[in-house]
């Protein structure tokens, strides 16, 4: 006859074996159920954090917008009460250069000469206008108030230093030279306008400044810039390269010239660029959630589309 006792422990003995081959399975569905909790958590974490960062910049697009506009409506008023109306682009020039010369009597209270691009106090400030980089900042935002073409030249020494810094302005086709710091429209021998390729000529240079009191002969006209991008660290030297390469023209553009002489234009346009990159970061994740993580949001038209339904219908 058969021991029941050991009929009986055979089920056990093969259940335990069983729950032991088992086990590994649950502990490693165990564990990636926990990697997926994890993973989902810092989904969860980073999508918020983005919404938060692209209300935080809607915030500040609205605000440098609503700078860059006043800026541009007290250069307006402050162009008009400078240049004729309805002066020839050459009338603009000497306008802009004799009120720098000579207008009213500006605040000379002290205040920082360093890297000013803030024109509402480069053209009340007496001591910022005797600076040349300064100086020509506030050149540039009262020629671009009055219709004119303007954009800044660095004069760079045998190291690749700013020396000078003074404008170009396009006048018949030429971009003429317009030191605003000596306020004075340089000129050849036979009295016409010089460029920047002209001023190159050591005669011709010698020529145009000779009657320009206190004019430094060491300032270089064969090595210029428009914008100085080796200022900024690591990266500058190999941003330069990559836009000479793509663009070969680019820092040529008036514009350009205008965003790093004018601080509500240059923030305004870092926070459109701000507000474009984390609306293409949301839309991205809201793909890799719906496609990988199976996270289900309400899109924002939706949303709409209900509050708007609740608001219209009346009722019952």
């Amino acid at each position: 006859m058969s021991d029941p006792n050991v009929i009986n422990s055979v089920p056990a003995a093969l259940t335990a074996e069983q729950r032991l081959l088992e086990e590994p399975n649950l502990a490693t569905e165990c564990s990636s159920v926990s990697s997926s909790a994890k993973g989902y958590l810092v989904y969860r974490i980073i999508w918020y954090a983005t919404n938060v960062l692209l209300l935080a910049s809607m915030f500040l697009v609205f605000y440098t917008v609503a700078w860059d506009y006043s800026t541009r409506r007290y250069l307006t008023g402050f162009s008009d009460a400078v240049v004729p109306a309805g002066a020839a682009p050459e009338e603009k020039i000497v306008a802009i250069l004799a009120w720098m010369s000579d207008g009213p009597a500006r605040r000379a209270d002290p205040i920082s000469l360093v890297e000013n691009r803030d024109p509402t106090d480069t053209l009340n400030y007496k001591s910022l206008l005797q600076v040349c980089g300064s100086a020509t900042n506030a050149f540039i935002n009262l020629a671009d108030s009055s219709g004119l073409v303007a954009r800044r030249l660095l004069l760079l020494d045998s190291a690749g230093g700013t020396r000078h810094v003074v404008a170009e302005v396009m006048l018949d086709g030429r971009w003429i030279v317009v030191d605003p710091s000596f306020r004075v429209m340089l000129r050849g021998a036979s009295g016409q306008f010089l460029t920047r390729r002209d001023l190159a000529d050591p005669k011709v240079f010698s020529i145009a400044t000779r009657n320009v009191r206190n004019y430094d002969p060491s300032y270089n006209y064969a090595h210029t810039e428009h914008i100085r991008l080796e200022r900024v660290a690591f990266f500058g030297p190999s941003v330069r390269r990559i836009l000479n390469f793509l663009l070969p023209s680019w820092e040529d553009s008036p514009t350009l010239s205008l965003l790093v002489e004018r601080e509500s234009f240059a923030a305004e346009v870092a926070s459109l660029l701000m507000l474009l990159f984390l609306v293409l970061s949301r839309i991205s994740l809201r793909w890799f959630g719906e496609s990988r993580l199976g996270f289900r949001t309400t899109h924002i038209r939706e949303r709409m589309r209900r509050a708007a339904h609740a608001f219209l219908t009346l009722p019952s």
